[in-house]
């Protein structure tokens, strides 16, 4: 229809000039925008290819990793030959040179023991990949010795895994909010390639991905005197843990005696986020699952008025007293935090722990040159592209031509507007998505106005005629729009660097076309009609 109720009308309104303010930044230098509110000061993010960055090789421990799982199955193979209930096997396990040694006290039990090493194995694989096999391979060497290795199914699994959760880790903590678009992907069978647009802090980049963040939780041996854990003299089934800086400056001691059961795993936190402490000093809140709430709310239960040590990476960074059952499941943690301490605490705990450490075997600052070179010949081409495209269909389309090219600037802005507002990153593939966009926003208007040429050779009035091209056209256009707006969050989903960036601003070209061609020009164009009243129309 060709009349508009008032709140449609300010609505296109407001979004047009809107979405056009919040673009404004991207064309100021940085002393302009520094004078702008703090509201107008967000802009486009350039990619690496566009801007430079950091370029990082990090080399994965598929060794340490091996060994951890190895630990891990010596861990289930001493609970079968521990087992009380059908007799115990008296054996001595240690992990060496890739291997887990058994040694058997009675030779006598070589049989059983083989039996239930067995039960311990893990079969590798599923019928879709061509069948399972074992994860271990065991063998009585002689003399009651047992060895027990992993196969090359298991390792291969156990490095896939670990690389494929370290992806996963650093992706969470380089890009939170999905809008930075590092590429981060396995390079090789033991590295990855992390590559950062726009990093300025190199070595805050490269600890924040450095660190393992590995939480612990252990109780405090609090019958080991001061001078005593400052010599390191701790009885056994306790040892001596530093402090994190943070929990020195708080007035925590240099060193605790903990004693060495983990009584909770950070594996069981859910959430973690900033906070304030009593004091509204920078704090962290964090969320156990259910599993650990329950843990957590047990221990608080039965420890009451001792002390309860929060350990990251091998260092204590708090060591609260538990004054009343916590049974919420939740709590936070103080220490005398900066505020970029806890906010990075929060970032470290949220994206979860790596499986393993990481060492940086390449680093290269890319500087933004060809960047440069790339965002000078993209604004040439798609000034020149522009500008033929709107002399092309004003040609064609005469004043109907004109308010496409309105739409098309306004489009344009639109789609800065909220690419500033995500705080996206824009690459050279970005900006073939935006490109691809201003081609289908001319499209949609060109297959309206062509459909207002059909009813009006049919015998239609004008008003009539463009009352029908805009519905009749309307849903073609919707359907064109939506399979590509499908195409485009799938790419965005499964893709990765420069893929998301095209898939971001594809998608948003998409939202802002459709509403420039169908609802900006519509209005334009209706308003138009009612005043004008045309009795004749030349398109």
């Amino acid at each position: 229809m060709l009349i508009f109720p008032k709140w449609k009308v300010i609505m296109i309104i407001l979004v047009s000039v809107l979405g056009s303010i919040l673009a404004v930044p991207n064309f100021l230098n940085d002393q302009q925008l520094e004078k702008m509110p703090s509201f107008l000061q967000s802009r486009v993010n350039l990619g690496l290819d566009l801007q430079g960055g950091i370029d990082l090789r990090m080399q994965v421990n598929i060794e340490a990793t091996i060994n951890d799982k190895l630990k891990s199955k010596k861990g289930d193979i001493t609970s079968l030959l521990s087992d009380r209930k059908n007799g115990r096997i008296a054996s001595k396990r240690t992990v060496k040179d890739g291997k887990i040694i058994i040694q058997l006290k009675k030779i006598a039990q070589v049989d059983e023991a083989l039996k239930r090493i067995e039960k311990s194995i893990d079969p590798i694989g599923d019928v879709f990949s061509g069948g399972s096999v074992p994860d271990i391979i065991f063998i009585h060497v002689g003399n009651g010795r047992i060895e027990v290795s992993l196969t090359e199914a298991a390792v291969k699994q156990r490095s896939k895994d670990v690389i494929a959760q370290s992806i996963k880790v650093l992706r969470k903590r380089i890009d939170p909010d999905g809008t930075v678009e590092p590429t981060i992907q396995q390079q090789g069978d033991d590295r990855i390639l992390i590559q950062v647009p726009g990093v300025k802090d190199v070595a805050a980049l490269k600890k924040l991905i450095g660190k393992t963040a590995k939480m612990s939780f252990y109780m405090v041996n609090m019958n080991v005197s001061p001078s005593d854990v400052a010599a390191k003299k701790v009885p056994p089934g306790s040892r001596v843990f530093p402090s994190a800086p943070s929990n020195i400056r708080g007035g925590g001691p240099a060193q605790y005696a903990l004693k060495n059961i983990v009584v909770l795993s950070g594996e069981n936190l859910k959430d973690a986020n900033l906070s304030q402490d009593a004091n509204n000093q920078p704090a962290v809140g964090f969320v156990f699952d259910t599993v650990g709430g329950k843990k957590f709310a047990n221990i608080t239960k039965k420890n009451r008025d001792k002390l309860f040590a929060i350990v990251l990476d091998g260092e204590v960074i708090s060591a609260p007293k538990i004054n009343n059952p916590i049974l919420g499941g939740s709590g936070i943690i103080t220490g005398s935090f900066t505020m970029e301490e806890a906010n990075e605490l929060a970032l470290l705990l949220k994206a979860g722990a790596l499986p393993t450490q990481l060492t940086a075997i390449y680093e290269s600052t890319v500087g933004p040159d060809l960047g440069a070179d790339s965002v000078k010949a993209g604004k040439i081409a798609a000034i020149i592209g522009l500008i033929a495209v709107m002399i092309y269909i004003m040609l064609s389309y005469g004043w109907f031509g004109m308010v496409t090219n309105i739409a098309l600037t306004v489009n344009i802005f639109l789609i800065f507007g909220i690419l500033s507002v995500l705080g996206a990153t824009l690459t050279l593939p970005g900006i073939a998505g935006i490109v691809l966009t201003v081609g289908m926003a001319v499209d949609a208007n060109v297959l309206i106005f062509e459909r207002i040429r059909e009813e009006l050779r049919s015998g239609k009035k004008v008003l009539r005629a463009i009352e029908v091209g805009y519905e009749k056209a309307f849903m073609t256009i919707i359907d064109a729009n939506v399979t590509t707006l499908i195409a485009a969050l799938i790419l965005f989903q499964f893709g990765t660097g420069p893929v998301k960036g095209f898939a971001v601003t594809l998608a948003c070209g998409i939202i802002t076309s459709v509403f420039t061609a169908v609802s900006l020009t519509r209005l334009i164009i209706a308003t138009w009609a009612r005043k004008t009243r045309p009795e004749t129309l030349i398109l």
